[in-house]
């Protein structure tokens, strides 16, 4: 059960990331999953250039994120330190090199994902959206919510920061 909720939100990190890079919806301004940025990060991080791709994308989401959220409360890519831990160690593993291969493929391709990680029929949101309690983040439909906020926000190019209370 823990394994497959963590499968899913590194899914969903993935997708949100790369959609919200400036190549595809410019929520913020990195490129760090187009094909020149590999050529940039291997070099320096020879062994851990995919690893150094997903925490870019984490931190520029991270901080958009936390610029319209109230502090305390959590959101995709903010979530308490064990699951932080438990989706970094994922990430490093061969599930994560696969999933991050899978989902920069394009923006529709990306879309795709996000929609069949969504609740079927997600309402359509704008800025800060609650959609649970942290301890419910292990649910299926509160990993749908969040999904659905992001895809109805991609599909009418807004933005949207669904969180979860303390």
């Amino acid at each position: 059960m823990k394994e497959s909720y963590l499968s899913t939100l590194l899914q969903m990190r993935l997708i949100v990331g790369f959609l919200g890079e400036r190549a595809q919806c410019a929520w913020w301004p990195t490129a760090f999953y187009e094909a020149s940025s590999r050529l940039f990060l291997e070099p320096v991080f020879s062994k851990t250039s995919r690893l150094a791709q997903y925490h870019g994308v984490l931190e520029a989401a991270r901080r958009l994120h936390d610029e319209h959220l109230s502090v305390g409360s959590y959101h995709l890519f903010r979530l308490p330190e064990e699951i932080e831990q438990d989706l970094h160690v994922m990430v490093q593993g061969v599930g994560g090199e696969e999933l991050a291969s899978q989902v920069a493929q394009s923006k529709e391709a990306a879309m795709d994902a996000l929609k069949r990680l969504a609740a079927t029929s997600g309402t359509p949101s704008v800025g800060p959206t609650a959609v649970g309690g942290i301890k419910d983040l292990d649910s299926t439909d509160t990993l749908k919510a969040i999904a659905a906020a992001y895809l109805s926000a991609f599909k009418q190019n807004a933005k949207t920061y669904p969180y979860l209370v303390g």
